[in-house]
């Protein structure tokens, strides 16, 4: 017959590790964050900086395998010709790139054998708020990456470029007419902003109020200073949650449920370390999105203009890879699907990962959703 008090010792000890590791885990989430935080661990050297804007490279990795996720790979050695540059989306920090050890997208594409670039717009502040599209697509992106040419040896390029950063990727070689850029991949990128679901019925409802404005007043948002539009950091990482607020408090549900698992409390701290440092928008970028690509839907017509000129994605001619995420309600498959219709590559392919808008680069099914298949389709393309 079991001892009661012996019972009641054994039940008391455990209440007391399991209220220690609750309380430990709680301190070291609030006030110790970044103890826990896993992002940012592979190293890179800075091969250039202009006072905001710098660029990465990726050296080999020194391990023979990587752990992605629960699969082991091995690291190729012999390494493809063509590099892959990553143009980032503003807003962002660069920790998205490289969020966990055993999810890292620069990791991986390093161990697959590609050479890995990646383009760091920085901190914009009020004193960048006149940049605007031009700056980024005309003149910052042309100039690193003749940077990327001149270190790597290679002429031809691969751009890897997710939301905004899949914008600039079309937007510059519409622009350009660079004839070097074999291949590029855009993720989450919205051609056709009034097909976006709800979100794109509100972009269809603001264009039919700014037409009617525009005729009667002659009013545009480009009439008024760039600055007026900054958003900073804070604003932006408000926003990007109110686009999925269900999840995002249940996010924080789900830490108070698991707080006697520092696993998952590491995992929360180190997506919160990205979610939580959004950084500014400048206002001129804002003016120019919000007015050409998300009011007006210009790229739905297969153009849009960029300072002065107008880009034309019957330009673009380099291998295409389109990836859509089926639970993205800022950027639909149907938003982005319209690109396969103008532009003008003949090897042109369009997928539908699961995932929102950030899970399609990062998420957790984003290893065996489509980054396997994505490093097969460009080691296809890159020799």
């Amino acid at each position: 017959m079991p001892n009661p008090v012996r019972h009641a010792t054994r039940l008391a000890a455990t209440a007391y590790r399991r209220s220690a590791t609750y309380t430990s885990n709680a301190f070291d989430r609030m006030f110790r964050a970044a103890s826990l935080v896993q992002a940012g661990q592979t190293p890179f050297e800075t091969l250039h900086h202009d006072g905001l804007v710098s660029l990465r490279y990726y050296p080999p990795l020194t391990e023979s395998t990587i752990q992605l996720d629960d699969l082991e790979r091995p690291v190729r050695q012999q390494r493809h010709r063509t590099p892959v540059v990553i143009v980032p989306p503003l807003a962002v920090n660069m920790l998205i790139y490289d969020l966990f050890p055993q999810r890292s997208l620069v990791r991986f594409l390093r161990a697959q054998g590609f050479e890995v670039y990646l383009i760091d717009w920085g901190v914009p502040g009020r004193e960048h708020s006149h940049y605007n599209l031009h700056t980024y697509v005309a003149e910052l992106l042309p100039a690193y990456l003749n940077r990327v040419r001149a270190h790597s040896g290679e002429r031809e390029l691969s751009l890897h470029g997710w939301s905004m950063g899949g914008m600039f990727t079309l937007f510059y070689c519409a622009l350009s007419r660079d004839q070097h850029v074999r291949n590029a991949i855009v993720l989450g990128a919205p051609v056709d902003s009034h097909a976006s679901g709800v979100l794109g019925l509100l972009n269809q409802g603001l264009a039919g109020i700014a037409e009617r404005v525009r005729r009667r007043t002659g009013f545009r948002l480009h009439n008024l200073k760039p600055e007026w539009f900054h958003s900073p950091g804070w604003a932006n990482t408000l926003g990007f949650k109110l686009t999925n607020p269900i999840n995002s408090l249940l996010g924080y549900w789900q830490l108070v449920v698991h707080l006697g698992d520092r696993d998952f409390v590491s995992s929360h701290a180190t997506t919160s370390a990205f979610l939580d440092r959004m950084v500014a928008y400048p206002g001129g970028i804002v003016q120019d999105t919000v007015v050409r690509v998300w009011i007006d839907n210009q790229l739905s017509r297969g153009e849009i203009q960029i300072g002065d000129d107008l880009a034309r994605l019957d330009n673009v001619n380099a291998n295409l890879l389109a990836i859509a995420g089926s639970e993205d309600t800022l950027v639909t498959p149907a938003a982005a699907r319209r690109v396969m219709d103008l532009v003008r590559s003949t090897d042109k392919t369009f997928q539908v990962v699961p995932g929102g808008h950030m899970g399609i680069l990062a998420g957790r099914k984003a290893p065996q959703a489509s980054w396997l298949a994505l490093a097969d389709w460009l080691a296809a393309r890159s020799d």
